[in-house]
């Protein structure tokens, strides 16, 4: 399993992702590295259809459902909708699934 967490320097919302993450990924059992990518240019972020930071991906797939239909790609903060209203952090629910699918749980 590939686990990657997109960012760029000026959005700090990855920073917090990441223990999150760890956690998650300990409590589903999952054992992978998980690889940081720097985007540092809007020219990568297109290449890399980078839309915003912090994006997830495992195994090359966007942890987010529907992602992969959007091209609003750039340098900029994600946000991300909860039930508690857009906020700049991915759902922990969001990413536990994403790991229990991608593992085959």
């Amino acid at each position: 399993m590939t686990i990657e967490v997109l960012y760029f320097d000026g959005c700090p919302n990855h920073e917090a992702l990441l223990p999150r993450l760890r956690e998650l990924m300990r409590k589903a059992a999952v054992q992978a590295p998980i690889e940081l990518v720097r985007i540092e240019s809007d020219a990568a972020a297109q290449s890399a259809g980078f839309l915003g930071s912090p994006t997830v991906r495992i195994n090359g797939e966007d942890v987010e459902p529907g992602a992969s239909r959007r091209t609003d790609f750039g340098l900029k903060c994600r946000l991300y909708a909860t039930p508690e209203g857009i906020r700049g952090s991915i759902p922990d629910d969001l990413l536990a699934s994403a790991l229990a699918c991608r593992a085959g749980r």
